[in-house]
């Protein structure tokens, strides 16, 4: 693999890096119906703001989000809103293992 295919793949990675939490998958999801005020992703993912800030950073560096002044909030939405498409492919990912390991259970 050259230098440039490499760094494709770091940079990659750093992109699934930035939304595999539990409170970013969280606050990609609701920023999928929109841009929000960091006080309503506060209250959505139901975590301490300093929290939310440091995932949001993440996010944020990783290019996956991009924000706003409004006054003295900070508005926050999806730089790349087809990173929903990746969840919803996992989400159906998910439902498939579950049929199966039902499918495995009913059969014990």
């Amino acid at each position: 693999m050259d230098a440039d295919t490499k760094k494709f793949y770091e940079l990659k990675a750093e992109i699934i890096q930035a939304a595999g939490h539990p409170i970013r998958l969280a606050i990609i999801e609701f920023l999928s119906r929109g841009e929000q005020c960091v006080c309503d992703i506060v209250q959505h993912v139901d975590a301490q703001r300093s929290n939310v800030s440091r995932h949001l950073s993440v996010m944020l560096k990783a290019g996956v989000l991009e924000s706003r002044k409004d006054g003295l909030k900070v508005i926050y939405k999806l730089r790349t809103p087809c990173i929903v498409n990746f969840l919803a492919c996992v989400d159906q990912t998910l439902r498939e293992r579950m049929k199966r390991e039902a499918a495995l259970l009913e059969k014990l």
